[in-house]
């Protein structure tokens, strides 16, 4: 009787040729990921420090963005960009009303004030869930048209509930002079207010106004409660959205940008992704939405205008589209525009260039001016163009152009000269040079030869 295993028909382990999966890390993160996200955080914390380079009273302390309103705006807004980049730069469809989120989520957080609570989480929730639900009707009508007509669709949705805000719904939204808390509004969770107390809103009786400051010499720090509860809702955000980036729904997603109607042949049909990943973005607006009202608990129909809509769209693209953190750089970076240049006068200008001559003083400002001030539109108009035309892929790009650079300049360095290969390992030429004179000795004929 023969043996009928064999070392050739011997099976291999499975385990051998199967491909090694990723071991998740931080957060399920892997890598670059947790990096990224932990560097986030470390920035959001420190950001009191950051934003304040400048001591107080000096001529550049004008450009300290570390007050708690700017602060709060940077994270709110980033908040809004990441939710649209889920959308854009995913899928490519390009929204233009994605305000009308944005402003729908902001009235739902004030009527959650105004009838249950001055608690902040009920309100955001309430934000999401109403904003989410208005997306899914507006996606639902403008999915079924795709490039400029979607974008005509959506923006014509923001377009009309911006007028039915002023108009139509004003008993709803307050019309031209919005809504805001009264100490009589019909909280039934809470008590009664005192007549004329002003409502705050609070997180479980922490305000969001509340502030510590630090004097250190000359800098003063402060430090929101606002700004930190808006900050962990942007940490949580930017989280989730990796998440999304790196999971299956994610590849789906990119796979409609890539090329749609060859995943149509395929018989998959990218509706309820396109779908999904637009209630997602429009819930991430509604986020943004709550937490306006948390910060600044009046409400108007501006926030629905179009121009809100393109300010998004400016943001996402110039930070990165379908990158993790560029809609927050760009939000980052038009807000503090809007902020701190936009208050740049000519008294400021005439003191930067008082060191001048008269004359060249005159001429300088005159230079200056327009794109400061009332014309920081100008400027950014500008920095947009240059960033599409050199660096299409936002200020992320230009950081990874910037990073290769030093880097390639660190490879190309020449290695220091050694001009005495010996002085490091003396003995390494003794030792050639006696096993050699050993080998000659055995082998006298070697040498004969």
């Amino acid at each position: 009787m023969t043996d009928q295993t064999s070392n050739t028909g011997a099976v291999r382990p499975a385990t051998s040729a199967a491909p090694k999966a990723k071991s998740a890390g931080f957060l399920g993160l892997t890598g670059k990921d947790a990096s990224l996200v932990v560097l986030v955080a470390v920035l959001t914390l420190l950001a009191p420090f950051i934003l304040n380079p400048f001591p107080e009273g000096s001529a550049m302390a004008q450009f300290n963005a570390g007050y708690p309103d700017l602060m709060q705006r940077f994270v709110i807004f980033g908040i809004f960009a990441i939710g649209f980049n889920i959308l854009f730069g995913l899928t490519g469809y390009l929204s233009f009303g994605h305000a009308a989120f944005l402003g729908v989520g902001s009235y739902a957080g004030i009527w959650s004030m105004k009838l249950l609570t001055l608690n902040v989480i009920p309100s955001i929730i309430v934000s999401v869930a109403v904003a989410g639900l208005f997306s899914l009707l507006v996606g639902w009508i403008s999915l079924r048209r795709s490039g400029i007509y979607f974008s005509i669709l959506t923006l014509a949705f923001a377009m009309m509930s911006f007028a039915l805000a002023y108009s139509v719904l004003t008993p709803i939204t307050g019309g031209e002079t919005g809504l805001q808390l009264k100490y009589f509004d019909p909280r039934i969770l809470d008590g009664a207010l005192a007549q004329g107390e002003t409502p705050r809103a609070n997180l479980f009786g922490l305000e969001m106004g509340a502030s510590y400051e630090m004097q250190v010499g000359a800098w003063l720090f402060t430090f929101n409660a606002g700004y930190y509860i808006a900050a962990i809702a942007m940490l949580v955000a930017f989280y989730l959205s990796i998440r999304i980036f790196r999971s299956p729904f994610g590849m789906m997603l990119r796979a409609v940008k890539s090329n749609q109607n060859r995943l149509n042949y395929t018989g998959i049909s990218p509706k309820p992704y396109t779908l999904a990943a637009f209630v997602i973005s429009g819930m991430y607006a509604g986020l943004a939405g709550g937490l306006l009202v948390a910060m600044d608990t009046q409400v108007g129909a501006e926030r629905m205008f179009w121009t809100a809509s393109g300010e998004v769209v400016l943001m996402t693209i110039l930070g990165g589209a379908g990158t993790l953190i560029g809609p927050v750089l760009g939000a980052g970076f038009i807000k503090y525009m809007e902020n701190i240049v936009s208050t740049i006068n000519k008294t400021t200008l005439e003191g930067w260039f008082a060191f001048a001559p008269d004359w060249l003083t005159d001429v300088l400002v005159t230079i200056v001016y327009p794109f400061v001030g009332k014309g920081w539109h100008l400027t950014l108009g500008i920095l947009f163009m240059a960033v599409v035309i050199f660096l299409p892929g936002g200020l992320v790009q230009g950081g990874q152009k910037l990073a290769s650079m030093f880097r390639r300049k660190k490879a190309t360095m020449p290695p220091p000269l050694n001009r005495n290969p010996g002085s490091e390992r003396p003995w390494a030429f003794l030792k050639s040079k006696t096993l050699a004179s050993a080998s000659a000795a055995c082998r006298p004929w070697a040498t004969s030869t």
